[in-house]
C-alpha cells in the first residue's frame, strides 16, 4: 500500500487524494505540514531532499515527488491517462501549463490571501496574480468552448490537476462567475464517481 506524504488543503496534494480515490486504490495518509517545517526535518529530507509535499513512496522504498509526475504514474494504464500518443501529448501539454501559468498564481493568490496577515507585505503581489491568474483561466475557457475535458478529450488527469486549484481560485480572488464554461466543467468533474472534496 503506497503512502502519500502531504497536506491536505493543499492542491498539489489534493491532486494525488483525488485520483487515489477515483481509482478506488487504498493508501496511507501522513499529514505533513510544511508551514510547520515538516517537511524541513532530516527525516523527511531524506526522503524528499527537495523538501517538498506530495511524496509518494511505496513499500519497497521507491519514492516519487512531484504531483503530476505522481499522477502520471498512478494514472498508467487507467482511464485517466489515454494510451494514444497525440491524446497523452494534449494531456502533457495540460499538466505543464497547470505548473508553469496557472498554478504560480492561481495558488500563490490562494496562499498570500488565506495564509498570510492582511498586514503582510506580499498581499501588494494579489493583483498581479489575479491579473496573470486570469488570463490562465481564460485559456483553459476557450478550450472549453469546443472540448468537455483537458485530457485528450474524456476526462483525465489534466482535468484533476486544473480542478485542484480552480475550484477554490475564488479563495486567492478570483470571480468564477467570469468564466461560465470553466463553471460548468467543475460541476463535471465533481460529479465523476469516486470524487472525494478537499479538506476545507
Amino acid at each position: 500500500m503506497p503512502t502519500v506524504y502531504g497536506l491536505r488543503t493543499s492542491g498539489n496534494c489534493y491532486k494525488v487524494q483525488l485520483l487515489l480515490d477515483l481509482l478506488g486504490r487504498p493508501y496511507r495518509w501522513i499529514d505533513t505540514d510544511s508551514s510547520q517545517g515538516a517537511t524541513r526535518t532530516p527525516e523527511f529530507l531524506a526522503l524528499n531532499p527537495n523538501g517538498k509535499v506530495p511524496l509518494l513512496v511505496f513499500d519497497d522504498g521507491r519514492r516519487l515527488a512531484e504531483s503530476n509526475a505522481i499522477l502520471c504514474y498512478l494514472a498508467e494504464g487507467t482511464p485517466y491517462l489515454p494510451a494514444d500518443a497525440w491524446d497523452r501529448a494534449r494531456t502533457l501539454q495540460w499538466l505543464f501549463f497547470e505548473q508553469y501559468s496557472h498554478e504560480p498564481c492561481i495558488a500563490v493568490a490562494r496562499f498570500v490571501r488565506r495564509w498570510l496577515p492582511a498586514s503582510h507585505e506580499r498581499q501588494a503581489e494579489v493583483p498581479g496574480l489575479v491579473e496573470r491568474g486570469a488570463r490562465a483561466l481564460d485559456v483553459m475557457e476557450d478550450h472549453l468552448a469546443h472540448a468537455s475535458y483537458f485530457s485528450g478529450g474524456a476526462f483525465g488527469i489534466a482535468d484533476i490537476a486544473l480542478f485542484a486549484y480552480t475550484h477554490c481560485a475564488a479563495e486567492g480572488g478570483f470571480d468564477l462567475s467570469r468564466w461560465p464554461r470553466i463553471g460548468a466543467w467543475l460541476e463535471r468533474v465533481s460529479a465523476q464517481s469516486g470524487f472525494s472534496p478537499m479538506a476545507a
